[in-house]
C-alpha cells in the first residue's frame, strides 16, 4: 500500500513538473517523506518534552531541536518576534520569512508559524530535509544547528562555528 502510495504520488509531481508547475522531484520527494512522518509536539508546556531517548520523526532529533530552542529563545513560546541581523526573527526557534518560505510557507503566515512551536518544529525538519543533501555536510547535529543559524550552507560557514558552540553548552553533541 506504501509502495503504491509513493509512485502515485511520484507520478503527481512527475506531471506536474511536466507543466513547469514545479520542479526538482528528488527534493519534493524527499520533503513529502518528511511532511508525513512528522508528528505533532505538545505546544501546551512552555518547556519542551525532558526525555532524551525519544526522537523525532524527521531528520533532526528532539535533543538537538531542544538545544537550538533553548540557545533562540530559551524555548519560550511567547517570545514574539524580534529584530536579528536586520530581519525579523520570530518564535521559540526565532525563524526568519526567508526560512519559513523555504520550509514550504505552512500555516499559510510567517508569524503564525513561527509563533507555534509545533509548525515552526515541522518548518525546521523540512528546511533541513531540503538543504542538508546540497551542504555537503553529514547528518547530524551540528550540521543541522550550523544551517540553521546560517542558511542552506552554513554548516560550512565559519561564522556558524560560535553558534554550534553555544548548542554544544546546552549539553548537545555531534550524535544528539
Amino acid at each position: 500500500m506504501m509502495t503504491e502510495l509513493k509512485m502515485s504520488v511520484a507520478l503527481f509531481f512527475a506531471l506536474l513538473c511536466g507543466l513547469n508547475v514545479c520542479c526538482g522531484l528528488k527534493e519534493i520527494l524527499e520533503s513529502y517523506k518528511v511532511e508525513f512522518e512528522q508528528r505533532e509536539v505538545d505546544v501546551e508546556s512552555d518547556e519542551p518534552a525532558s526525555d532524551d531517548s525519544i526522537d523525532s520523526n524527521g531528520l533532526v532529533s528532539d535533543k538537538c531541536m531542544r538545544c537550538i530552542c533553548m540557545v533562540e529563545s530559551h524555548c519560550n513560546n511567547n517570545i514574539g518576534c524580534r529584530m536579528d541581523v536586520g530581519s525579523l526573527s520570530c518564535g521559540p526557534f526565532q525563524i526568519k520569512k526567508a526560512y519559513w518560505i523555504d520550509c514550504g510557507q505552512p500555516k499559510g503566515d510567517y508569524k503564525t508559524c513561527a509563533n507555534d512551536y509545533s509548525c515552526a518544529y515541522n518548518c525546521i525538519q523540512t528546511y533541513m530535509a531540503r538543504y542538508i543533501g546540497h551542504s555537503g555536510c553529514p547528518k547530524n547535529c551540528e550540521s543541522y544547528a550550523r544551517i540553521h543559524n546560517g542558511g542552506p550552507r552554513g554548516c560550512t560557514n565559519p561564522n556558524t562555528i560560535g553558534y554550534w558552540n553555544k548548542i554544544k553548552q546546552q549539553g548537545c553533541t555531534i550524535y544528539s
